[in-house]
């Protein structure tokens, strides 16, 4: 039944990641009926889990900000921000494969001025360095983000045009931009990577504080959601492939006619070109320029606890002057037991290792970990594996940001999310949230005289 046949409006959601999961609850929230639809047998997209001799694995390690306002919403409307940790200041180990590492940490002083004790005192670069880090930050602080003309400058040139040598772009802004954007800083567009430093670095004095799941991603982005949505009246068929979209609207699932009153399509770019019909988007062929850029994570299970500083047990630390760029605990998170610990090392950019055998990943992860942590140099491994992701994002590269179309399309019924839209935001899971919820308001707004004549039906005030 649909809003046609007087029953509640029905959208038809392709794509059970992070976008179509948020764009299905907000609906929810307006007394609209979802029904997502998603190919594989498991929700949450790029952000999923799995079972391996007993852990829960997640595909692979996923981390938000403070700042990330929309994604923190979600975690809300999920009754489930006690399900996350978020460091209470932004503190960062930063390991190197030879001498005593760094550390940034921030003060308790209002944006800017709270991370220039942390430059300051970072010990990984030269004084010299470290002033020119700090002209270098004011002097990107001061970039518009927005303006069309960044999208053709790579962030590598203009770090090497405001004095920032290979070191320092390596040892200091490679830590936070290769991992936000998933691409080299020399390959990295300067627009998005401004944003990122301005919003999450040179903003809000909190808005750098890491925070991360502390349960599976299965759980967090698939179960949890899963259950709102289908308590509400919504609908979730998995193993369900979409092969059509046409007019009507109808979708093709399964080979089979299905009707609706609107259609998000939340799927990647590769994805969504093969579906959007040619009068909705007919530059769509031009979404093939957004590429992708591949994430390796390496999964170590030691018997016994390795990533250790100076005594201390970290949560998570950087690297630099390695091929390790981030290692992660994930020793309670996946379940483990017994007195081992089980680390996550994410590599982002991961062009280099997409494809390296397993065989010669374990031989130079391995001894980089044991470069990195001394403990490990001790501890016996009783796992190794990797995981892979291909297509994990975009490749946020110059020229990209040309190519970001907006949610609505030529056809009234028919709206686009993803972190691959034009959000305003890199290809990260506030990216994505922040897209399903552009698509919901387009869809209500779409939709409103049927909204309103149902909240009449039912004693609403129709506002």
């Amino acid at each position: 039944m649909s809003a046609r046949d007087g029953g509640p409006a029905e959208v038809a959601i392709v794509g059970g990641g992070l976008a179509g999961l948020t764009a299905a609850l907000a609906l929810q929230e307006a007394g609209l009926r979802p029904t997502v639809y998603e190919a594989r047998p498991r929700l949450g997209g790029a952000t999923h889990s799995f079972t391996r001799d007993g852990l829960t694995v997640d595909n692979g390690q996923h981390i938000f900000l403070k700042c990330c306002s929309a994604y923190q919403g979600l975690l809300a409307r999920l009754d489930a921000l006690d399900r996350v940790r978020v460091q209470d200041r932004f503190d960062v180990r930063v390991l190197t494969p030879d001498g005593p590492g760094g550390r940034l940490r921030r003060a308790k002083a209002p944006g800017p001025l709270h991370l220039l004790p942390a430059l300051a005192g970072y010990r990984l670069l030269s004084p010299p360095d470290r002033l020119r880090a700090v002209g270098a930050s004011l002097a990107l602080d001061r970039v518009d983000p927005a303006d069309p003309s960044l999208d053709r400058i790579s962030m590598g040139t203009w770090l090497a045009e405001h004095g920032q040598g290979p070191w320092a772009r390596a040892a200091l802004w490679e830590l936070f931009v290769t991992a936000a954007l998933n691409v080299r800083l020399d390959g990295a567009a300067l627009g998005p990577a401004a944003f990122v430093c301005q919003t999450a670095l040179l903003g809000r004095a909190d808005a750098a504080d890491i925070g991360v799941p502390a349960v599976p991603l299965g759980d967090l982005h698939g179960t949890l959601p899963a259950a709102e949505i289908e308590r509400n009246g919504g609908r979730i068929h998995l193993n369900a492939k979409v092969t059509a979209i046409d007019a009507g609207p109808k979708l093709v699932v399964d080979g089979s006619p299905v009707g609706a009153d609107a259609v998000v399509l939340a799927v990647p770019h590769r994805a969504a070109a093969g579906l959007v019909p040619e009068e909705a988007a007919p530059d769509r062929a031009r979404w093939a320029g957004l590429g992708s850029s591949p994430i390796v994570n390496v999964h170590v299970v030691y018997d016994r606890p390795v990533l250790r500083v100076d005594g201390a047990d970290l949560p998570f630390a950087a690297a630099v002057g390695s091929p390790v760029q981030w290692v992660f605990d994930r020793t309670a998170v996946s379940g483990l037991t017994g007195g081992g610990q089980y680390l996550a090392v994410s590599v982002s950019a991961a062009d280099r290792w997409i494809d390296t055998p397993t065989a010669e990943l374990r031989s130079v992860y391995l001894a980089e970990l044991r470069r990195l942590l001394p403990a490990a140099r001790r501890a016996r491994v009783t796992d190794f594996f990797v995981t892979r992701e291909r297509h994990a994002t975009f490749r946020q590269s110059p020229g990209s940001d040309a190519l970001r179309p907006a949610s609505a399309t030529r056809l009234p019924w028919l709206f686009l999310a993803g972190a691959w839209t034009d959000t305003g935001w890199p290809d990260t899971m506030e990216g994505a949230v922040r897209s399903g919820l552009t698509a919901a308001r387009l869809v209500r707004r779409h939709l409103r005289p049927t909204v309103r004549n149902e909240h009449r039906q039912d004693g609403g005030s129709g506002r």
